[in-house]
């Protein structure tokens, strides 16, 4: 399933060319057309989900997996890469900009300039009730799920 006018669907279809790096029959993997740092990969579904959570549980497990590959290819490529980040924007006010589910994997390495700025909240430990009210509340949907 893919969607006409999604920019990860047209590469799936072809209709827009990409760097490839694995391809198999649930998910692609390819070079970042805008990267952060080179060797920034992205990791996709086949199929055209906006959230992580459509996605189907194998599709979803192998893109995680292929993720996990390319952290150790990456590593051993001799590109720059003392660390990796995998980020995964689950919706708008996360900054999701494509909104076909993907999966960043972004070499880092000392000095790179690139930083994740959390206004207001780095630094504050939050109460212990509201951590609790929050799990209980994650919890309580998690038994059907």
């Amino acid at each position: 399933m893919t969607d006409k006018d999604c920019i990860f669907c047209k590469i799936l279809r072809k209709e827009i060319p990409s760097t490839v790096v694995y391809e198999d029959e649930l998910v692609m993997a390819f070079m970042d057309a805008m990267p952060v740092n080179p060797g920034h990969v992205l990791v996709i579904p086949k199929e055209h989900q906006q959230f992580i959570s459509n996605v189907s549980s194998e599709a979803s497990a192998r893109m995680f997996e292929v993720a996990r590959k390319i952290n150790t290819a990456t590593r051993e490529s001799g590109l720059d890469c003392d660390a990796l980040n995998f980020i995964l924007s689950d919706g708008p006010a996360a900054s999701q900009e494509v909104f076909h589910s993907h999966l960043h994997s972004i070499p880092r390495y000392e000095g790179d300039g690139v930083r994740f700025h959390y206004p207001n909240k780095t630094g504050k430990m939050a109460p212990a009730e509201e951590l609790s009210a929050a799990a209980e509340k994650i919890k309580s949907r998690l038994k059907g799920l």
